[in-house]
């Protein structure tokens, strides 16, 4: 987990004690009210984890496949 996202929920986790307002907690992680709702949600449901990025770990949906690749390097080799 990264710096950024233990700050993050750091002040969620003050935000679900109710020790700051979810306005608070928005404007200091720089989103807004009704995210901060959202992320609260998922750290009841699926604990801490909820504030590190879902495709962590995982391939890009954008990532071009590696024969497509060695083709396109072939042909820009070729010139």
């Amino acid at each position: 987990m990264s710096q950024k996202e233990r700050d993050r929920l750091q002040v969620l986790h003050e935000a679900n004690q109710r020790r700051i307002t979810q306005k608070q907690a928005g404007a200091q992680m720089g989103v807004t009210e009704r995210w901060v709702r959202k992320l609260l949600a998922r750290i009841r449901k699926q604990g801490d984890r909820a504030v590190m990025h879902r495709l962590r770990g995982r391939s890009s949906n954008r990532k071009i496949n590696d024969g497509v690749r060695k083709k396109a390097v072939g042909l820009e080799q070729r010139e």
